[in-house]
């Protein structure tokens, strides 16, 4: 469990880049999302190839892996809009909510028992939410959309949790992100006809990170948070990513300064989504001591 924990803060970390990065990238959210998928696709296909680690899936579960990329796939256009529209400190603080939707939506979609702890701190963070909503009144686009890329991550955090529990983690990653892939690729000329891009292939830099976010923050960090995820709960999982905001935030205040531009209810905000993530980590390591002492 010790390992799982450690797996899974590791995975956080590296994510808490994905922000800074994604405003570095000039290109708008959905290329910026289609060229990650693609390179990490590229990448991974390559090297389970080259170790003899790819392996074929039945149909049916091929079926639902790409289902499961899909919402991969919209939960990062939803992010990387958000960051367009508000700043990478408000994108990553908007995934807070993500302890307060799983508590809710795990057990209908699962039938898993409703635990009254785990809905009040939600609710600490969906609080921190309302703080930067209701007296940042500028930044609502951007909330709006990293609520919604939230309620994505927590529905494809579900269904991982039971595509895990039989099939490699690398293998879930390839196929769900084919699958987003895939989908990406069939709306994309809707997508640019409706939302013109003054860039459709990466400039300057742009290269350079988008390699970056698919190597170290995508594969790395997904095949991290996979693993761990055979151990932990979706809830804990979805609760400990409120820790990238944490990593995130501090990058864009030496990055791009944004604590010049965020006001005193962003960091109490802030506070209370710090305090669901510090409880919840200790009711979770109390919880497994007393398991292991009984």
């Amino acid at each position: 469990m010790r390992q799982a924990l450690i797996k899974l803060h590791v995975a956080v970390f590296l994510w808490g880049f994905t922000g800074v990065l994604g405003r570095l990238i000039s290109l708008n959210e959905g290329l910026l999302v289609w060229y990650r998928i693609l390179i990490t696709v590229l990448t991974l296909y390559i090297m389970m190839r080259a170790k003899n680690q790819f392996e074929s899936v039945s149909r049916k579960q091929r079926t639902q892996l790409f289902g499961i990329g899909i919402l991969v796939a919209l939960h990062w256009c939803f992010f990387y809009g958000s960051i367009k529209y508000s700043n990478v400190s408000i994108a990553l603080t908007c995934l807070s909510s993500a302890g307060l939707f799983t508590a809710l939506l795990e057990p209908v979609i699962t039938g898993k028992k409703i635990v009254a702890t785990e809905i009040f701190l939600g609710l600490v963070g969906i609080a921190g939410i309302y703080l930067i909503f209701h007296f940042d009144p500028q930044y609502k686009t951007g909330i709006i959309l990293g609520l919604i890329c939230t309620v994505l991550s927590c529905i494809f955090s579900i269904f991982n949790k039971n595509q895990v529990s039989y099939t490699a983690p690398r293998t879930v990653m390839l196929y769900e992100l084919t699958g987003g892939l895939l989908f990406l690729t069939l709306v994309m000329p809707l997508y640019l006809y409706l939302l013109p891009a003054e860039n459709w292939v990466p400039v300057n830099a742009d290269l350079l990170w988008l390699l970056l976010m698919s190597w170290v923050c995508t594969i790395l960090a997904m095949d991290l948070s996979l693993q761990a995820l055979q151990k932990v709960s979706a809830f804990t999982q979805n609760l400990t990513l409120n820790l990238e905001p944490v990593y995130g935030i501090i990058l864009a205040f030496v990055v791009y300064k944004e604590n010049k531009y965020l006001s005193q209810w962003f960091y109490l905000g802030f506070s209370l989504i710090l305090l669901a993530v510090i409880l919840q980590t200790a009711r979770v390591i109390h919880s497994r001591k007393i398991f292991a002492k009984g």
